[in-house]
């Protein structure tokens, strides 16, 4: 197969050519129009492949790798934390239909029964056919600060352990890819130097101030969870997780819904982090979904004018449950984030590196996926001018493809 007439984000940056792949890409051929080598080369690629009759004119379309959202609990109405063979395949179609061809079930803080599920379940997962690949498992929590809880429930919290995780990722078959932690907790930095060699280790949902934080990313530390949110704020005296992160060379993580995040700190901190921002939706079941009523385990949410809050803090022992809205996760798909983050002000060329090479690094699955590059799986998606998704295929299949 060959796509061409394409503006192809490759090393980057976008290039006018073609692209040949079957299930992996082939080659990578830039449309050069001067009377060179290259030239001569292209034109050798074009005879010999567009005479199949597997070709597809982009049109002067975008295509871009396909993306990867490491961390979203759900959308379309299901939840990872479910447990539920179907709404996995449910969310696999989903996040394919958005352009994102692989992620990581994100569970929320739960009891050890429903999270031992959680896990099995996609350890069991098998991709259908139009549906996006299961490229790991992101725990974030249970091993969380009862004072950075957010919209996670605190009854659920557990220390790091350990012997725990251990039996979390037996349990997922070893998917588990990334895991966050608050790294004030007892047990924090033992929990890190040992889990940072089987999974990514994320500070996040943390009190910790600075000097803690470097302690962490020195001990194997590699990557926040979701900056800003749920973490101390940047002050000139106590700086926090976000300057330890970025001394430390740590990846972020980033909301870019324009609610969690203000968007000139959206700016600011893709000046900061640069390559090492990664997008991220912390998408909820209501993602996709109208207006209305939702759980995120045992709590419930209320999605309403774009944003998903927790109506009802769940109180931590011996106190009151009191009505207090919380801002849960986004009801975005990563292909909005990306669209909102270029209205921000973000090149798109660096919303695309956010939501795909980054991500891939962040879980280790950088040589397989995350870019287009010789070699790596045919997973790409089809862009028009308004970066509306136009087809998208993963290992070379058309899995979506909208005519409008």
């Amino acid at each position: 197969m060959i796509i061409r007439n394409a503006r192809i984000y490759a090393a980057g940056k976008f290039v006018p050519g073609s692209m040949e792949f079957s299930e992996k890409i082939e080659a990578i051929l830039p449309d050069v129009r001067t009377g060179d080598a290259k030239t001569e080369a292209f034109k050798r690629f074009s005879q010999e492949v567009c005479a199949d009759d597997g070709i597809i004119d982009a049109g002067g379309c975008y295509v871009i790798p396909g993306l990867i959202d490491i961390h979203t609990h759900g959308g379309a109405g299901q939840d990872a934390g479910d447990g539920d063979a179907e709404g996995l395949l449910a969310l696999s179609r989903f996040y394919a239909s958005e352009g994102v061809t692989g992620w990581c079930p994100t569970t929320a803080t739960l009891r050890e029964e429903p999270l031992l599920k959680a896990v099995k379940t996609a350890g069991a997962f098998v991709r259908p056919a139009d549906g996006a690949k299961l490229v790991g498992f992101n725990l974030e929590g249970p091993f969380l600060s009862p004072d950075r809880a957010g919209a996670q429930d605190p009854l659920a919290l557990h220390l790091p352990d350990i012997s725990y995780f251990g039996k979390i990722n037996e349990a997922s078959g070893g998917i588990v890819r990334l895991v966050s932690v608050a790294p004030e907790l007892p047990g924090a930095m033992e929990f890190i130097r040992e889990v940072s060699q089987t999974a990514a280790v994320s500070l996040g949902h943390t009190n910790a101030g600075y000097d803690i934080c470097r302690e962490a990313f020195a001990n194997g530390a590699s990557h926040i969870t979701h900056t800003y949110n749920c973490m101390p704020g940047i002050h000139h005296r106590e700086p926090g997780t976000i300057p330890a992160a970025l001394e430390a060379g740590a990846t972020a993580e980033l909301i870019p819904d324009g609610h969690h995040i203000h968007p000139a700190v959206v700016r600011m901190t893709a000046e900061l982090f640069g390559s090492r921002l990664c997008f991220i939706t912390d998408s909820l079941r209501c993602a996709g979904m109208p207006d209305g009523d939702y759980t995120l385990g045992d709590q419930e949410i209320t999605k309403t004018g774009g944003r998903a809050v927790l109506m009802k803090t769940l109180p931590k022992p011996g106190e009151t449950c009191k009505k207090a809205p919380t801002l849960a996760g986004s009801v975005i798909s990563l292909m909005e984030g990306i669209r909102r983050a270029v209205s921000f002000g973000i090149p798109l060329e660096d919303a695309v590196h956010a939501s795909t090479i980054v991500p891939a690094r962040v879980i280790g699955r950088d040589r397989e996926i995350g870019s287009l590059a010789k070699g790596k799986a045919a997973d790409f998606v089809i862009l028009d001018e308004a970066l509306f998704v136009k087809a998208v295929y993963i290992n070379g299949g058309c899995v979506y493809a909208y005519s409008k």
